[in-house]
């Protein structure tokens, strides 16, 4: 008689959980310095081909913890799971963001920041040596506007491609100079005061050719935080020039 009760339940639980799946999770792409949502192009067609849902909101780039919160709203107000994608400092930002957040189901990490609480984006990069992109930022002579402090920081255009975006076409990487985003100075420099990849799974690409974040201390946040780890071969900004490889690595995530 139990067996036969034990049975119904476990058919009915079936029955339902095929009535009702779990929903596909919304795709949440984070923009990092330099750059706006559009360099996600690529990506964003391939995942939504593939029947996801996606959204890129802007990353205001004016303090990690301004930025984490805005984020953090956009994210709040999505109905269902969602898997966080940063890239660069958008890495720091999503770092931060989904230490609060009980819908975000994982957390990706394209040649990004994967910071621990108390690290900046400067000071988690000291024990390697310094990035092209030390001597290709250049600070503005006006301070930045709704930052803490501190100028904005722009990549200059003579090592604009080398540093940011070296696998793309020239002309392609004239318009993302011309178009680019800056970031403001002091943004660099504050802490991380949460960290969701302690609690959260994750997955991390390292861009093996990145000239603005080195790949080694890529591969070491990835390795503290546990991470399901890839290599590209590709500069900072591969997911431009290799949507597919990219969208095929986050689908993994969401599998995940």
């Amino acid at each position: 008689m139990i067996a036969e009760l034990l049975l119904k339940i476990t058919t009915s639980v079936r029955f339902h959980a095929k009535e009702h799946p779990m929903p596909d999770p919304t795709i949440v792409l984070v923009h990092g310095a330099f750059a706006d949502a559009s360099g996600f192009g690529g990506v964003i067609a391939e995942l939504s081909s593939a029947g996801l849902t996606v959204v890129a909101p802007p990353n205001p780039l004016r303090s990690l913890a301004s930025d984490a919160a805005t984020v953090a709203a956009a994210v709040a107000a999505i109905e269902g799971p969602v898997v966080l994608v940063g890239h660069s400092y958008g890495g720091a930002v999503i770092t931060q963001a989904s230490a609060g957040l009980e819908n975000v189901t994982a957390l990706v990490y394209l040649a990004a920041f994967g910071l621990e609480v108390g690290e900046s984006c400067a000071s988690s990069q000291q024990p390697f040596p310094p990035s092209m992109l030390a001597n290709t930022a250049a600070p503005t002579s006006q301070a930045a506007v709704g930052a803490a402090g501190g100028p904005d920081l722009y990549i200059s255009r003579g090592g604009f491609r080398e540093t940011f975006c070296a696998d793309v076409p020239v002309d392609v990487a004239d318009l993302m100079y011309a178009t680019q985003r800056p970031l403001a100075a002091a943004a660099l420099n504050e802490n991380a005061t949460a960290a969701g990849w302690k609690n959260k799974p994750s997955w991390f690409l390292v861009s093996e050719h990145d000239n603005a974040i080195p790949p080694d201390a890529e591969r070491f946040y990835a390795q503290r935080m546990g991470a399901t780890t890839e290599e590209i071969d590709g500069s900072h900004t591969v997911f431009i020039a290799r949507p597919v490889a990219v969208a095929n690595f986050i689908k993994k995530a969401i599998a995940g």
